[in-house]
């Protein structure tokens, strides 16, 4: 019997996911202008000069995009964040207002804490803060955390998000999250093949949300082998997000646009084009607009100009 369910219920799974990858968006379902961008380290450690950024800022105006994260970490393993790890990072914002003023600018700041940095240490969690006291000086607009894995439940990730907020004040306070557990009892199966969690329960992603004002899920790397798959779960992901998080808050979609995957078949499954459809259809079953959902593509330096076509013609002018 048991091996029975743990044949029909992979089945069962992929026909919802495929069947959910179906029907029309409504016209309304598109960008609100809520929409963010992943940016690389090379804009605050000198790499990037104005003329790049010029370059950018002439694609950007023509998209829904509010929000840019760029990358200004990593934290070192004990929580501390040198300043050489972004030089850059004040001549670039000054930069940024000048071309963008409309495009609020947060620092990534995360790290590996699977054998890297250890949240549950709170003397670390209290340089982590520090940090990013040091990093908010530098003028940026808020601060988007990516720490990974979290486990679901962790605590003492909620501990530094609540801790967070007085520093950030009334900046922009964000994180990136794990995928939310598509179907029951996903979650411990996959953590027992993977030895962390993949997904999130919906409680703990609820959570998260309450906590800040904008959460990015990781809508990529599913491992899905086609495009009706992982559209489908791009569609139940978004659909599980909208329920969860309350409309005053901002879900984020996280749109593919690179092609490294390192798994032939996901790198053919997955696109913004897909992913944009499936938030598309996600806010249809929603069943009426929402302004704070939107694409959060990832990232600037691995997308291509058919990705920002796919963008513009899947989802901010579809």
């Amino acid at each position: 019997m048991v091996a029975a369910v743990l044949l029909v219920l992979p089945g069962v799974a992929a026909a919802t996911l495929t069947i959910q990858f179906t029907g029309t968006p409504a016209p309304w379902a598109k960008t609100t202008g809520h929409d963010a961008l992943w940016l690389g380290h090379a804009w605050v450690d000198g790499r990037k000069n104005a003329a790049d950024l010029k370059e950018l800022a002439v694609r950007l105006r023509k998209t829904g995009i509010k929000d840019v994260y760029v990358h200004s970490g990593p934290f070192e393993y004990d929580g501390t964040l040198p300043a050489a790890k972004h030089p850059a990072a004040e001549d670039f914002l000054k930069r940024w207002r000048a071309e963008l003023p409309k495009v609020r600018v947060s620092a990534w700041l995360g790290q590996k804490v699977d054998g890297g940095l250890d949240l549950d240490d709170p003397a670390t969690r209290q340089r982590v803060l520090d940090s990013v006291s040091g990093a908010m000086t530098l003028g940026f607009d808020g601060v988007h955390y990516n720490f990974e894995p979290i486990g679901s439940g962790d605590t003492e990730f909620l501990d530094l998000l609540t801790r967070t907020r007085p520093i950030v004040g009334g900046g922009l306070l964000s994180t990136s999250t794990p995928q939310i557990e598509p179907f029951p009892l996903t979650r411990p199966a996959v953590r027992a093949v993977l030895g962390h969690d993949k997904y999130w329960s919906p409680e703990y992603f609820k959570e998260v949300a309450a906590l800040t004002d904008q959460v990015a899920i990781m809508t990529y790397d599913s491992g899905l082998p086609s495009e009706l798959l992982y559209g489908g779960h791009v569609v139940r992901q978004g659909g599980l997000a909208l329920e969860l998080v309350p409309p005053e808050k901002t879900v984020l979609v996280g749109a593919p646009a690179y092609h490294d995957h390192n798994v032939p078949w996901v790198d053919a499954a997955e696109s913004v084009a897909t992913a944009a459809e499936g938030a598309r259809l996600a806010l249809t079953a929603y069943g009426k607009p929402r302004e704070r959902f939107g694409l959060a593509l990832y990232v600037d330096f691995a997308a291509t100009a058919e990705d920002w076509a796919e963008y513009e013609r899947f989802w901010s002018r579809p």
